[in-house]
């Protein structure tokens, strides 16, 4: 029955082929330890070294500047760099040719053209995350991994050209191709969603939030990007251990890709990077252990598998940068770049930290001793503050604590013997759905009307504290849902396949907050909240608030 499906998924758009042809490019020039199309003579480790190093530096440049860009300079962005990125990724290729036809001057022609490559590259890459972010989450995340799907695909046909014909056609066919592609989609963007009209610098605290909720993610895809610099740099020594890199990138790439389409045909998916990063930890420091006890075969085959992994990673992590722009109504470029620039910074540190350490010898300690044991303190080291630092260490309780009572404790007052609750504490049906006197609340439109005026002021302050703590919480365990209107919610969810910001909002707009409130809970602007609250009407296909209530306290899953 899903068969038919799966295979309908897999049928690729202009937007899914074209960023999938771009990746199969980007493949044979940025991301691997040697170019599979140019002649090995010409790759000597210096060439390949200046080449990555200038190529790395400069990618992760582009990342951060387009993200200062965007908060800066909003309106000058808002069509970023649709007409200029074809220029510099075009004279990388160029200088990269030339440096075959000009050994002495090969090494000056690859870096130079390893920073215009860097360049060129980060901007299709921001056109392409701006792409996928601007449409609706289904159609944007299914582009997205079908293109990555047919990136492998595209790659392993390169080998089928001829090598002396494919390192023309790269520039001169196949960048024309992809680049014509990302312009002409990005024309279908529709810029009056709230993530482009947004002026950051009117909203700071707003972004300062995104930037606090998006660094530890990023902290955990960055240590991986690490050790793939690492093994980068090991790469560069040796070009066979590139060309085994790039096969095994393309073949992981491939299968996680179909793999996860198969699996999002079947059941909703849900991913949490930090949960991730918990099990990669302790198998990637164990595998560095072992470097320097094993052969040559081991460090190929281990730096083929790391940046295997790390064409997943960079998947997964355009994925959560989109969901994170739609969610807070920010700058998608915003969000990529600064995400992008801490993952792809961490690679850089690894890439130039390898070289470099290589070359040393410090009391006699092997240099390849050195490496590993750098490694591992910097994994051991960012493992600790993304899991939230000595803040975290010291403040959360865990279950297993030893608790000592106070030997003299304050005697509670008489009138404290008892707690009473008001009939809008009981549950989330009409009186849950109450607001405060004067405030509106959100309509199927998206637009504000009167709402009822509340009793108890104070008590109306403490729900919605409850609703920002539990708006906090994306995938409750039954045991920490907040009543049986939460529950009802989270099913409502599964079935009807509400995102998780979605969720929130619904079951805020259902407790009677209003378009402001939510806004200031969730730390958004107001045209995202109306933007959300729209799509939330749709797809539960419901007109008012009171439709909403009614349909998540009368929802029963479907059996089976």
């Amino acid at each position: 029955m899903q068969i038919p499906a799966f295979i309908t998924m897999l049928k690729p758009d202009m937007a899914s082929l074209g960023y999938g042809l771009f990746l199969a490019i980007n493949a044979a020039s940025v991301w691997g330890g040697s170019f599979p199309f140019l002649p090995m003579d010409f790759q000597t480790s210096s060439v390949l070294f200046w080449f990555f190093l200038a190529q790395s530096v400069v990618f992760t440049f582009s990342f951060f500047a387009s993200a200062a860009g965007t908060y800066w300079f909003p309106n000058q962005t808002r069509r970023f760099l649709v007409k200029v990125v074809v220029a510099p990724y075009l004279l990388g290729w160029c200088l990269l040719i030339g440096g075959i036809y000009f050994p002495s001057a090969a090494q000056p022609l690859a870096f130079v053209g390893g920073g215009l490559l860097g360049l060129g590259s980060a901007g299709f890459y921001m056109l392409w995350q701006r792409l996928f972010a601007s449409q609706e989450a289904e159609e944007g995340n299914r582009n997205l991994i079908v293109g990555t799907a047919w990136a492998a695909l595209l790659y392993f046909a390169l080998y089928l050209i001829p090598v002396a014909v494919t390192a023309y056609l790269i520039p001169l066919v196949f960048l024309p191709l992809f680049g014509l592609a990302v312009v002409l989609k990005s024309r279908t963007i529709d810029l009056d969603q709230p993530m482009f009209e947004d002026i950051p610098r009117d909203h700071p605290r707003t972004y300062r939030h995104v930037a606090s909720h998006l660094w530890r993610p990023a902290l955990a895809i960055g240590a991986l990007g690490f050790c793939t610099g690492i093994m980068r740099s090991l790469a560069v020594v040796e070009p066979s251990v590139g060309s085994l890199v790039n096969v095994l990138s393309m073949l992981a790439t491939l299968v996680a890709a179909v793999a996860l389409l198969a699996a999002w045909t079947v059941k909703n998916l849900h991913f949490s990077v930090g949960a991730a990063y918990r099990v990669f930890f302790p198998l990637v420091t164990t595998a560095l252990l072992v470097l320097p006890l094993a052969g040559p075969e081991y460090a190929r085959t281990l730096a083929a598998v790391l940046y295997a992994l790390w064409s997943v990673a960079i998947m997964l992590m355009m994925i959560q940068c989109a969901q994170l722009a739609r969610d807070g109504g920010i700058n998608p470029v915003f969000v990529y770049g600064l995400f992008g620039g801490i993952v792809y910074a961490l690679h850089d540190v690894g890439f130039i930290g390898g070289h470099y350490v290589e070359s040393l010898m410090v009391f006699g300690i092997p240099s390849v001793v050195l490496v590993v044991v750098v490694a591992i303190w910097l994994l051991g080291i960012m493992y600790f503050i993304g899991q939230g630092g000595f803040r975290s260490a010291v403040g959360q309780s865990t279950a297993d604590e030893i608790e000592l009572m106070a030997l003299r404790r304050p005697q509670a007052p008489a009138s404290a013997t008892g707690v009473q609750l008001g009939a809008g504490d009981a549950g989330a049906g009409s009186g849950a759905a109450t607001v405060r006197e004067g405030e509106t609340a959100v309509t199927s439109s998206g637009s504000t009307g009167t709402a009822t005026p509340a009793g108890d002021r104070e008590r109306q302050r403490e729900a919605g504290a409850q609703d920002n703590l539990a708006s906090k919480t994306n995938n409750h365990p039954e045991s920490e849902y907040r009543d049986r209107f939460s529950k009802q919610m989270a099913m409502v969810r599964e079935a009807y396949g509400l995102s998780a910001r979605e969720t929130e909002v619904a079951e805020l707009i259902a407790r009677g907050n209003s378009v402001a409130r939510i806004a200031e809970m969730l730390v958004v602007s107001e045209n995202t909240i109306r933007t959300h609250s729209k799509r939330i009407y749709s797809k539960l296909d419901v007109h008012k608030r009171q439709e909403l209530i009614d349909l998540v306290e009368s929802f029963e899953p479907a059996e089976g």
